[in-house]
């Protein structure tokens, strides 16, 4: 392999590295801006591991820290970096797969736990004193508020004492009040799909370009192999 090759090769390899640690920071900064305005995360107890921010934030930080060990091992020549970047690399691809398996096998019964975890919310809000569970409520109301929804299912989940959020039509001290008939469980697991799709969807982009980089690494490595260089 001539100087011209190996140059643009290493060249390819720097670049595909930055733009995906590029990427991998901006995953970590969009996961914080989710997790600041998540308003939502104290209802859904059961999936605070796979939260969307949470797999954001995790996700990001992991592939940063691997493509800037991919950059400064093209950038240096250097083979023990290339073949721990590449393995890690590897290893971060299988998990990938393994979690996207797992989210279609059981996706019947993530949306149970879903529901109870909404459920298991609601009974503690009607339990609750006015200054207890503050978070929680809180979080409930603005759950209602923004969905235009109330209860899980629907409003009789609140056995005739639905809270002000509940309200569709201003003002809402008549009596009977007028209240949102839809329930929130629909609403709040379709707004999870979304964002999880977002949140696959950058992962596969990010998965091509880790694959790339992946083929840029072998001939690269292969090369400095040959020629005993990479280890000074």
């Amino acid at each position: 392999m001539n100087q011209a090759c190996v140059g643009c090769l290493k060249g390819m390899m720097v670049f595909l590295n930055f733009i995906c640690w590029l990427c991998g920071a901006l995953v970590v900064a969009l996961g914080e801006y989710q997790m600041m305005n998540s308003t939502f995360s104290s209802l859904i107890t059961t999936f605070w591991p796979i939260y969307p921010a949470n797999t954001l934030v995790v996700t990001g930080t992991i592939v940063t820290c691997v493509c800037y060990l991919g950059v400064l091992g093209g950038l240096k020549e250097n083979r023990c970096m290339l073949i721990m970047f590449f393995i890690l690399l590897f290893i971060l691809m299988l998990v990938e797969l393994a979690m996207a398996c797992v989210f279609l096998v059981f996706n019947r019964e993530i949306d149970t736990f879903f529901e109870e975890d909404i459920m298991r919310s609601l009974e503690i809000y009607k339990h609750s004193t006015p200054d207890s569970n503050t978070t929680l409520k809180d979080d409930f109301d603005s759950l209602q508020f923004l969905f235009k929804c109330c209860g899980v299912h629907s409003e009789a989940d609140w056995e005739g004492n639905p809270p002000l959020s509940c309200c569709s039509q201003d003002p809402c001290n008549i009596v009977p009040p007028i209240n949102y008939q839809e329930g929130c469980h629909m609403k709040l697991r379709n707004w999870f799909s979304i964002n999880f799709l977002r949140t696959g969807a950058g992962v596969v982009c990010l998965f091509i370009i880790k694959f790339i980089c992946m083929c840029f690494t072998v001939p690269l490595f292969c090369h400095l192999s040959r020629n005993g260089l990479g280890y000074q």
